[in-house]
Order: structure tokens, then sequence, then C-alpha cells
């Protein structure tokens, strides 16, 4: 019905904005991706309306893929657009499509109001929609979720909480390029805390 608004920004905090369309002032539910960037006072945001029995609400997103993995993660039961915006702030698009890709309850289950059985139904509904033209070459970060893992066991045993040890281990397989051991990628991400 509403597919993107162009307007003035009157309101923006990091869960919704207001965007001032000639004299209207529509608000829109973001995430944190969205949020970070937004740097204009003019601007243009793909939206989706959600309604309900009780409400009509408007989702605003920076680019289209952002919209589109939020239309994918509502499709799946038990997943509604509070929860898909909560993935959507905790994880960028490309990381969210790794991670289902990849199969990886873990990280999917390290956001909150998603369990274990949530987890598992978003990677079986959306790993092969998802994954289509996809290559394991294109997802070099979560080829060997093992060493990942353990990594993230030792770090979380010194002590070290969970979310910061998987951006530091995450950001360390990111960049690095050759095999790396789990010892090095431990010393790396204490190096960098």
């Amino acid at each position: 019905m509403i597919t993107h608004i162009k307007g003035r920004l009157t309101e923006k905090t990091p869960t919704y904005v207001v965007i001032d369309c000639n004299g209207i002032g529509y608000k829109l539910n973001i995430s944190l991706q969205t949020y970070s960037n937004i740097k204009e006072e003019n601007c243009s945001l793909f939206t989706h309306l959600s309604v309900k029995e009780d409400s009509h609400t408007l989702y605003g997103f920076s680019d289209e893929d952002e919209r589109t993995l939020f239309r994918n993660l509502i499709s799946v039961s038990g997943v509604g657009p509070s929860t898909a915006q909560v993935v959507l702030s905790t994880f960028t698009p490309k990381e969210t499509c790794q991670y289902i890709i990849s199969a990886d309850v873990a990280a999917l289950q390290s956001v909150k109001g998603i369990g274990g059985k949530t987890a598992q139904r978003i990677i079986i509904d959306l790993k092969d929609k998802l994954g289509k033209g996809i290559t394991t070459t294109d997802i070099p970060l979560y080829q060997n979720n093992d060493l990942r893992s353990e990594a993230l066991s030792a770090l979380v045993a010194l002590g070290f909480s969970k979310k910061v040890a998987e951006q530091k281990v995450d950001n360390i397989l990111r960049e690095s390029s050759e095999d790396i051991s789990v010892e090095a990628l431990v010393k790396s991400a204490l190096s960098g805390m």
C-alpha cells in the first residue's frame, strides 16, 4: 500500500522516526541499522505497513535489502514485526543472511526474543530462499563454525560477554585472509579488547 516515504525528518530516535510529508507526519519504526544510515534532514525510506486488528504500523528501512529481509523474517511462523526489527537492529542484513545460510542457530538465538525452536524455524524456512545464487565462497566468515564457536567458548570462559566476544571474533575472521588457529583467534580477540 505505502511503498516509500520521502520528506523532512522532524524527529529521530533509535527506534522510530517522524517524517513530515506535505504537512502530514508519519511515524515509522526503524532498526538501529536504518537509524545510523539516516544522515540528512530530507530523507527517503522504504516502508512496510503492518495491519493488525488493533493497529496499523509503518516500518521504515534505509534500503531495499533490509526491507526484503524484514518481509522474509515476518513470513516465518512465530516471528512478528517487532522480533524482525530486533534482528535487524542486532545484525546487518548481510550478517543475518550469513547466519541463516550457514545454519548458525547460536547466533540467531543471541537475539532477544528468539529461542532455539524459532531460530531453527527461521533457518529451515529461509535458508534456501536466501541462499539462491550464493556460493560458499560468498560466505567465508562462517565456513568454519567450529573454529568460531571454540574461540567464543574460550572468551566467554575468560569472563567476556558473549555479544562483545562475537563481534571481536567475527571482525577478526572477516579480516583474516589465511587459515587461523583457535589460539591465534583468541589471542587476536584478547588484544583487541
